[in-house]
């Protein structure tokens, strides 16, 4: 039986899902399975995406980028979310949802852009409806309402979709923009992808309610509380958001596998017993061992999958892997129209040190 859900400010005690963690269905589904098109192309995306993770994270070994925040474990979320979108809506993401840009049709290199430390956000906004990624915290969700209310002031059938991190809930643009989406009542959907940590912090330490979801109602924004490994669940739920018309707050409990960035050691705060417990509840094995079980991917159609991603991942590491020419002296261009006196002595100061 599939429910119709009414819009409720309060999220349900448990995560909504759609596919048990072997790839079974829910019994009794609160809510509609996406249709077979859409769960093969999620099941298609995330394989490229996680491919694509994995070259992002050695390029970042050998130097080519200067850091590298992997997303490796929350697939279902990046790729459900994006594909849930309607060609008029925007994405705003952070810097660890480089796989919901390529998923969204942004060039993979013009996604690294801002990892490699390049001075331009290399790609247009504009071409794929997509903002920059994000790296101060929360900043993002006021962009995301200020734009959503503005594309309704103009009269267009335009959404919006924030992604932001548990950590990002504990700043003060996020009340901010969670308030402003209640009282315009703007059509904006934060989707906070709960991966346990904001870098090595716990949830336990920022946050007492009973989700973070419930966050939403004293900002009078209907919230949900969805399970972030489950594909399908994730899809259906940005769907019905941006459907809505208004603001709606989801809660995507999943998990981060590999550690906040290359700089961390994420051994000093969670074992692997942990670790290995979430990798158990695999967000790509889900979906692959449902579509399985009712015969729509065969070996054949999986080996076509793969052999994209590595087509996919080779395209990058090609483009990426060539030695670039920087001139140091550049660190001090466009910071000031007239530079200061200290930029003066530093960059004259370098001069000397690299003359």
């Amino acid at each position: 039986m599939v429910h119709t859900r009414e819009r409720s400010l309060l999220p349900t005690a448990e995560p909504l899902s759609l596919l048990n963690k072997d790839g079974s269905p829910v019994a009794d589904p609160p809510l509609a399975m996406p249709d077979d098109g859409v769960l093969l192309e999620l099941h298609r995306r995330m394989v490229i995406g996680r491919r694509f993770d994995t070259q992002a994270t050695a390029l970042t070994k050998q130097g080519r980028l200067a850091v590298y925040p992997s997303s490796r474990g929350q697939e279902a979320c990046q790729v459900g979310a994006v594909l849930a979108l309607g060609a008029h809506d925007w994405l705003f993401p952070t810097y660890r949802d480089s796989v919901a840009l390529v998923t969204r049709g942004v060039d993979p290199a013009g996604t690294l852009t801002l990892l490699q430390g390049g001075w331009h956000l290399g790609y247009d906004p504009y071409e794929h409806r997509v903002g920059p990624q994000c790296t101060p915290l929360a900043t993002n969700t006021l962009h995301a309402v200020g734009f959503a209310h503005a594309a309704r002031l103009k009269g267009e059938d335009t959404a919006a979709l924030v992604m932001l991190g548990d950590g990002a809930t504990s700043e003060g643009d996020t009340h901010e923009a969670l308030n402003f989406a209640g009282v315009w009542q703007a059509p904006v959907v934060f989707l906070v992808q709960n991966n346990g940590y904001a870098i090595s912090v716990p949830l336990s330490k920022q946050n007492a309610a009973p989700s973070l979801a419930h966050k939403g109602i004293g900002y009078g924004v209907p919230s949900v509380l969805v399970d972030g490994n489950d594909a399908a669940a994730v899809y259906a739920v940005v769907r019905e958001a941006l459907e809505s018309g208004g603001p709606t707050l989801i809660e995507a409990r999943t998990y981060r596998i590999e550690a906040h960035t290359n700089a961390d050691d994420a051994t000093r705060y969670r074992t692997s017993d942990e670790v290995a417990a979430w990798l158990d509840r695999d967000p790509v094995d889900r979906v692959e061992s449902y579509l399985t079980s009712r015969g729509l991917l065969d070996a054949t159609r999986k080996a076509a999958v793969a052999a994209e991603a590595e087509e996919f991942a080779a395209a990058v590491r090609a483009r990426l892997n060539t030695d670039q020419e920087h001139d140091p002296a550049s660190m001090f261009e466009h910071v000031y129209a007239t530079p200061t006196r200290q930029l003066r002595e530093q960059a004259a100061a370098l001069a000397g040190e690299t003359a």
